[in-house]
Formats: structure tokens, sequence, C-alpha cells
């Protein structure tokens, strides 16, 4: 509730940081020093995210245990703003909003560059239709990356398990390309995050249909048609509760890379399916609300 009511505010970043960006900091650091011309660049990296693993994991038993060595039945609360900065449901609707209000302006520049910050593709040419598929690509990883897997792991390992996982995404967002120099260093960044993401991503694609009424038929048959063996769960989940079309030929760095369509019979993405995907997500939040009430009843 207090990430979706103030996500972390810019007055308390400016004070104390994000904790991600201390693993970003340790992550650069790693790669000056181990992402070298050689046969041990995978190694490297390896290293580079057991280290950034045992910092999260360390740093937040630490903090845990003194929150509840300090704090007793009340712990609870301690932990929940512990917690607080690793969702990002509120960061998640400040990015995609401004595309959406652009894009209904009829505003293509500005919706470009908005849509710039949240996605890695070419933007400078897309239209109407590309910039709202963007738009609601994004929006639909990241409710996975952003608010569903880290909420799974703080169930699973409280926080040093959210922790763990903000750590792996981070070094999976920074370095787990496929294109050098990061392709051997950011190797087990990206197949740990992949791991780390299997569950949640099912769990995001079956919110997603429930909270959109419907959208399992594309899910079940399109959901192997995104290069990531997780992304593609919410993005068909999405597409299917939408009747759209999501994904297709795209250009990163000038080149033309021709991936397949998710939903592909649905309709163009326009300014309104990208208000009407906003809206889903918003539902999805709540219905995963309701679901971590009750499991948490059913715990007590």
């Amino acid at each position: 509730m207090l990430d979706a009511a103030l996500g972390w505010p810019q007055r308390l970043h400016a004070r104390i940081g994000h904790p991600v960006g201390a693993f970003a900091r340790i992550i650069w650091a790693c790669e000056r020093r181990w992402n070298r011309p050689g046969r041990w660049r995978r190694l490297g990296g390896v290293a580079t995210l057991l280290l950034l693993l045992f910092t999260a994991i360390v740093g937040a038993w630490l903090v845990e245990t003194a929150i509840y060595h300090l704090l007793g039945r009340w712990a609870w609360a301690g932990l929940a703003l512990a917690a607080w900065p690793a969702l990002a449901q509120r960061s998640l609707f400040d990015h995609v909003f401004p595309v959406i209000r652009a894009l209904e302006a009829g505003n293509l520049p500005a919706a470009r560059r908005a849509v710039s910050l949240i996605v890695g593709r070419d933007t400078a040419a897309l239209d109407e239709a590309g910039i709202a598929r963007a738009a609601i690509e994004s929006l639909a990883e990241s409710f996975c990356d952003g608010v569903v897997a880290p909420l799974f792991w703080l169930f699973v390992g409280g926080l040093p398990g959210i922790w763990a996982y903000k750590a792996a995404n981070t070094a999976d967002s920074l370095i787990g390309h496929r294109e050098e120099p990061f392709a051997a260093f950011g190797w087990a960044a990206a197949r740990f995050d992949d791991l780390l993401n299997l569950v949640p991503a099912r769990l995001s694609a079956a919110l997603l249909c429930i909270a959109g009424g419907g959208g399992w038929r594309i899910l079940g048959r399109d959901h192997a048609r995104h290069a990531s063996p997780n992304a593609g769960w919410p993005e068909a989940a999405m597409a299917g509760a939408l009747r759209i079309r999501l994904a297709g030929p795209i250009h990163y760095d000038g080149v033309s890379h021709d991936k397949p369509w998710i939903g592909g019979e649905g309709r163009e993405a326009t300014p309104a399916t990208a208000r009407a995907a906003l809206d889903l997500y918003i539902r999805a939040c709540a219905l995963l609300w309701l679901v971590t009430a009750l499991i948490e009843g059913a715990r007590l």
C-alpha cells in the first residue's frame, strides 16, 4: 500500500538514495575489473553475481534480525518499511501514464520521448500503434519483474529473499545482454534471473487473465513466442485479455528484428487499448493485494 500510494519519493531518494543504486555500483565496479577480453569473462560474471547476492542476503538478514529484535510483535511494520523500496507498482504507473497521456493528446514526439525511458528498442520512428505496443509490453513484463516477483520472493525468503531478487534483477538489467561486451560476462546474471522469474511470470499471467476476464487461449498458444522464457507469459496474457497483438518486428540500434506476433489476430494497439492495459494492470495489482491478504490470513 505504501508503494502504491507513494512510490519511492524523490525527497527520500535525494536523501538516502535507493538500494538498487548500491547494487548498480557493485556491478559496475566488478565489470570494470573482471569484464576483460579472455576466457575468464564468464567466471568473472559468476563471481560478480555471487558477490552481489552475498551482499544483498547478508545485509537484508542483518536488517531483518535487528527488526525482530527491536520491534517484537510490531516487527511486521518494520519489515514492511524495509521491503517497500523493492516494489515498483507506483513507479511503473508513473512511467507508463505519460506515454498514454501524450498518445491521447496526439503528441507523438512527446509519446516517443516518454516511451524511450521504459524500453530499449529504437523509438524515433515509432508510429502510434508502435508506441502503444511498446508501452503495453513494458507494462506487462514489468508487472512481473517489479511487482509480482519481488512480493513472491518476500513470501519465500523474507527480506533476504526480496532483496536477493532485486539484486539479481538489477544485474540482469545492466549486464544480462546477449550483445558484447556482456554476452559472456552477463551470462550468469541472465540465466539466474530467468530461474527466479519462472514461477512469478506464470503467476503474473494468471493474475492478468483473471483480472481481464479472459485471455487464456492466447496465453497458452503464444507465451513461447517471446525470446525470453518468462516475458512471454505476462505479454501473452495482456494481449489475450485486451484482444490485441503485441511484439512483432522492431528495431534495436538501427537493426531490424523480425520478432513473431503475440496475439497476432488481435486488433492493433491504440491509445484506448493502452489506457485499458493500464486499467488492467491496476486491477491485477488489486487482485494481488487480495491474494496476499488471504495468504497472510491463512498463515496467521
